[in-house]
């Protein structure tokens, strides 16, 4: 891949920060140095390489040879937050005039520095093409922001590891303008082949006694291989005080440790003055086991890594550039915690203790670990410069994101604007199972009814089957399904979407989640909430209680049950257990009732009351009457009881009456606990009850509650009706 604009040189301007990204650029710049007939190479300096206090370490670019075509003064001094947006500016304020000057095909620039967010804001703003080095990666603190903000702006990536590869690809940057090279640090580390290792570590890290200002060291036994440690803690800007913790217990560990070792300056960032203060307060300037240095070349500090007993601290370095030789690191809190390392890393991510930190010593000293090439194989310069040949400069310079296939925006279609917005309906019973696709109008569209299985396995699976049947139909009846709604009997949390206790109606439906299972496989919200509750909310939006702000609901059916809408707004109770009125006690000596109790609503005026005289009836051969008839593979039930009653049966009749009275006097109790402005009978029972009920309330009821109107509902569908007003109530933004 040769370039293509004719045969003119590409322009390259590398811009450098710090010592840390001129470690992974000189590789680079030397490559293109070597290459003048493809290549003309622009240096720009600027940040703490300008800066006595960390070093002046322009000068080692200067030892390489290279020629600094520009130096720009940017670090505001302060080493805090506010330091750190001010240098930002003022290189913002700089950078145009040298890059008008310069005028460069393309700018490299690399990392998550502050200083690079700058250069890499100012070339996009300039029409200037990006190549950003190490993009993808993930490690902690505010570097992971700026990394990814510098990606955003950047043309195009070398990146060092598939996963950083499949990172930027996720982040929508074009796949073809992606280079996998590996690190160039990579290049020099595994061709580093120094003999006289030892005249470098005698050199930092040899016995030193200090007077005034002269420093000696001893003879060359006074320091061996593996028997020392370096260290490298930088400030973790979203934590300052934490990481100044930090720093100052890993001090106090090494101290103990006592061990020979070579402690490096902290980088600029915000919290570094402190870190400085922590050294010089615990006198590590002067300790005959320390050695504090601003700077080290990169390649003697090659040197002393890979043959130290151990590397200390939160620099990239030792998670990325010091597996290459297989020494113990410990990395310690959270400013490298998303970086990829070999095992030869152990993470100390909560040093609250110093002696956390001296186990860790400990257990990493001296040991040998494999070599690890996680982040390079020692030939990304070639790559990356037969990618940089490759960029044709025609292209038109405004960048492509490649986001993911989605759907085209119809909102303007005919289609859509016809579209029914739906939702689908469960209706849990005690014996049937029954799906609707119900419209925001309370049309229910279509219906599917199934026997309820007896097993949690086979209604759960049957109930996902129906669902998805019933999605992939909505589609073709050109409606959208918003959200699934799920009325169920039994004690329901309606904010987790789990069944917490069920009817003895439904078997092994106790703790059940149906939210989750039910909104994986639709990737829909899914809502979830009783029966007796499903009927006031199909009232409160489909029904006679729209608009009225506080109405009760009770439904009767094989059970009794009920919601209590006040104030607009649904009552779940502080246990879930609100509006259970079927079991308000109205007699203390009263038949058994399903809960355990006596003398409760269901055990009077319940299908299942009902059917049980019914049955009692029949077997004494008092049910039936001229013109009825129960087939014998028929069970008696309530409606027979009721058929006998209409036929003029007298022990039929009293029982209704009895049953009416029971849920008249639950009502005379919800008149004079709630208050209500109505009361709504729901179920196929209601119209049985409400001239009883009304009975009762004139003689039982206060005077300030005889006028509440009691009403047959109207709605043919309230459960199902109910648990689409959940779904449907939230896309008009009601509170639910």
């Amino acid at each position: 891949m040769e370039k293509k604009e004719n045969n003119r040189k590409l322009r390259v301007c590398v811009a450098t920060c710090n010592r840390a990204d001129y470690s992974k650029l000189a590789p680079i710049m030397f490559g293109i140095k070597m290459e003048p007939e493809f290549f003309e190479l622009d240096v720009v300096v600027l940040g703490s390489h300008l800066i006595d206090d960390y070093g002046n370490t322009y000068r080692m670019i200067e030892q390489d040879d290279f020629d600094i075509n520009t130096r720009l003064h940017t670090i505001v001094r302060g080493e805090d937050e506010a330091a750190m947006v001010e240098s930002v500016g003022l290189a913002l304020v700089k950078l145009p005039d040298v890059l008008n000057r310069l005028k460069p095909d393309i700018m490299i620039v690399h990392g998550d520095r502050f200083d690079a967010l700058a250069l890499a804001t100012s070339a996009a703003l300039m029409n200037i093409r990006i190549l950003h080095i190490e993009g993808g990666e993930v490690s902690g603190t505010i570097d992971d922001s700026i990394r990814h903000a510098i990606t955003k702006l950047a043309h195009y990536h070398v990146c060092c590891t598939r996963s950083a590869e499949q990172h930027l690809i996720s982040m929508c940057e074009d796949h073809d303008r992606i280079l996998l090279a590996g690190c160039p640090s990579y290049d020099k580390l595994l061709s580093a082949k120094n003999k006289d290792y030892m005249s470098i570590i005698r050199m930092w890290l040899g016995l030193l006694e200090y007077s005034d200002k002269i420093m000696n060291v001893e003879s060359s036994d006074d320091v061996k291989s593996k028997d020392y440690i370096v260290a490298l803690q930088h400030p973790v800007t979203t934590d300052i005080k934490h990481s100044i913790k930090m720093f100052e217990l890993t001090l106090d560990a090494l101290i103990s440790f006592n061990k020979r070792t070579l402690v490096l300056f902290p980088n600029i960032d915000a919290g570094s003055k402190e870190m400085v203060r922590v050294m010089r307060k615990k006198g590590i300037e002067h300790h005959p086991n320390f050695r504090a240095v601003k700077h080290v070349p990169f390649d003697q500090f090659i040197q002393l890594v890979a043959h130290a007993g151990c590397m200390i601290g939160n620099s990239s370095c030792g998670v990325r550039e010091v597996g290459a030789f297989g020494t113990p690191v410990i990395n310690l809190g959270t400013r490298q915690i998303g970086r990829e390392t070999g095992e030869n890393v152990l993470h100390v991510r909560d040093a609250d203790t110093q002696d956390k930190i001296l186990q860790a010593l400990h257990l990493q000293f001296g040991k040998q670990y494999p070599c690890s090439k996680i982040y390079g194989d020692g030939n990304a310069v070639p790559r990356i410069l037969k990618f940089l040949k490759s960029i044709d400069l025609q292209e038109p310079l405004q960048k492509k994101f490649c986001f993911p296939p989605v759907k085209d925006n119809i909102s303007q279609d005919i289609d859509h604007i016809l579209e029914t917005l739906s939702a689908l309906a469960v209706d849990l019973g005690g014996t049937n199972l029954r799906v609707a696709i119900v419209s925001m109008k309370g049309e229910i569209v279509k219906k599917y009814t199934q026997f309820n299985p007896k097993t949690y396995e086979e209604r759960i699976n049957l109930i996902l089957q129906m669902c998805v049947e019933a999605a992939a139909e909505a589609v073709k009846l050109n409606c959208r399904i918003l959200g699934v709604g799920i009325s169920t009997g039994g004690r329901v949390n309606p904010r987790e979407g789990i069944v917490l206790r069920s009817t003895k109606l439904i078997q092994e439906w106790n703790s059940v989640d149906l939210r989750t299972p039910l909104s994986d496989t639709l990737h829909l919200p899914v809502w979830v909430d009783n029966d007796g509750n499903c009927a006031a909310l199909a009232e409160r939006k489909f029904g006679q209680g729209k608009g009225l702000e506080n109405f009760v609901t009770l439904i009767t059916g094989t059970g009794i049950g009920g919601g209590i809408i006040h104030q607009h707004e649904l009552i779940h109770g502080s246990s879930f257990c609100a509006a259970e009125l079927g079991h308000i006690v109205v007699s203390l000596d009263g038949p058994d009732c399903s809960c355990g109790s006596h003398g409760c609503i269901e055990a009077y005026a319940s299908g299942m009351a009902l059917q049980r005289e019914a049955k009692k009836l029949h077997d004494e051969d008092q049910l039936l009457v001229e013109g009825m008839s129960v087939p014998k593979d028929e069970a008696v039930g309530a409606l027979h009881l009721i058929q006998a009653a209409k036929l003029g049966n007298a022990k039929a009749q009293s029982i209704l009456r009895t049953a009416g009275t029971a849920l008249g006097l639950g009502v005379v109790n919800i008149l004079h606990t709630m208050n209500p402005s109505l009361v709504i009978l729901s179920g196929v029972l209601a119209s049985h009850y409400i001239h009883t009920v009304k009975d009762v309330i004139r003689q039982q009821a206060l005077s300030s509650v005889q006028d509440v109107d009691v009403v047959v509902s109207d709605l043919v569908e309230p459960a199902l009706l109910g648990a689409a007003s959940m779904v449907l109530d939230y896309t008009t933004r009601r509170i639910y």
